[in-house]
């Protein structure tokens, strides 16, 4: 068989010239960069969880600027001292202004203080003027309620806090929210349902053992009372905050008997309370629902129970535009003088076009273009044929 041949103006066949392999090699490199060029997909890296991704980048999955914020805020970070302490004596401050500017709409909280306890009545539930009388009768015992219902609601409350600051700290930012939450929430408490404790209701027989014993320091009788609203006794905070306190010592504490002292103190609240005629223990039920109300709104801002999240916060990184992986510390990437400290004196250094190195005794060509790699022996050979 003789070689194929192209006929030409003048009718004789002409052999074509051989395509050399040097030019073969150098047609086919072309067209692989040229083909490289246009369909080569993104190589992206993610710098949070460092793996590598071939795929084309969608900038529909990377995070919003305006959305950055609210992962911070609602990520748990470790609290400043001195803005806690701003925070915690704006807040109880703005608490007392709102709760004592509510109308004293008296008749309208003796009507309903007077509907409860007739209610309860009917319900065969109206224990509080029994405890109320049972109590008092033992001096000593009332007298230590009294200083209780005036002191250990907020001596307790500030000690739990300063706990959870201290000890726990990726937990308080959640913890303090359901605080002030059952708090905000109370206060359209006091202003829908205005009520008088059972010592103001009048023809009923509650003692007010504040008044009857001379006690100090509560701010709901005595010579105090004119500075605090008489009518915002539904819900009760005494048992919200109390029972706050408790379920954090309970969930969070190590040791069994602090465990058990966190359950009793709401218990003991509740009995306080009513022994002292400053509330139904409706209204304790109402302090409940308004705490269910705090922990559903930290919940829903942090994601999880309080006791639930990490006890150390995370570093949150101060720059997090470039990542997509959330708040959280993006790792450290070392930089080309720390990679090339690292390799070995001799040793052969990577380059954009490629890299040639020694194996099996043959040099050996690596195009990153898209070529093919090819011994150079056999490259020779081709060229010498």
């Amino acid at each position: 068989m003789g070689e194929p041949t192209v006929k030409t103006e003048e009718g004789r066949g002409a052999t074509p010239s051989p395509i050399t392999h040097e030019e073969a090699d150098a047609n086919h490199v072309a067209t692989g960069a040229r083909r490289d060029v246009t369909t080569q997909p993104v190589d992206t890296t993610d710098p949070v969880h460092g793996r590598t991704s071939s795929e084309p980048v969608d900038d529909r999955t990377l995070p919003r600027r305006d959305h950055l914020w609210l992962r911070r805020a609602r990520s748990p970070r470790r609290p400043r001292l001195w803005f806690e302490i701003l925070l915690i004596a704006v807040s109880y401050w703005t608490y007392s202004l709102i709760r004592n500017a509510v109308p004293e709409r008296r008749a309208k909280a003796l009507e309903n203080a007077n509907w409860i306890w007739d209610t309860e009545q009917h319900l065969g539930i109206a224990v509080e003027r029994s405890i109320n009388h049972a109590v008092n009768s033992v001096t000593w015992l009332i007298v230590g309620m009294n200083y209780y219902y005036a002191t250990l609601h907020f001596i307790v409350t500030i000690g739990v806090l300063v706990w959870l600051f201290r000890r726990h700290p990726g937990r308080y930012a959640a913890g303090r929210l359901v605080l002030f939450a059952t708090t905000a929430v109370a206060l359209l408490g006091y202003y829908l349902y205005p009520l008088a404790p059972p010592r103001l209701m009048a023809g009923n027989s509650f003692i007010d053992t504040v008044v009857h014993h001379e006690t100090w320091g509560s701010m709901a009788s005595g010579n105090l009372k004119n500075m605090s609203n008489q009518y915002a006794a539904m819900p009760s905070m005494h048992i919200g905050w109390s029972l706050w306190c408790g379920l954090t010592i309970f969930a969070l504490a190590r040791a069994p008997w602090t465990k058990i002292l966190g359950l009793l103190y709401p218990t003991l609240t509740l009995v306080v309370i009513v022994a002292t005629a400053n509330h139904f223990w409706l209204d304790a039920v109402g302090g409940m629902i308004c705490l269910s109300f705090g922990f559903a709104v930290s919940y829903l801002w942090f994601g999880s129970l309080p006791a639930r999240l990490p006890r150390l916060p995370r570093d949150v990184d101060e720059h997090p535009a470039d990542t997509d992986g959330g708040p959280g510390r993006r790792p450290r990437t070392p930089g080309p003088l720390a990679r090339t400290a690292r390799t070995p004196r001799g040793a052969a250094q990577p380059t954009a076009q490629g890299a040639s190195t020694a194996q099996g005794g043959a040099a050996v060509r690596d195009t990153s273009a898209g070529g093919r790699a090819e011994p150079a022996s056999s490259r020779g050979a081709h060229t010498a044929s």
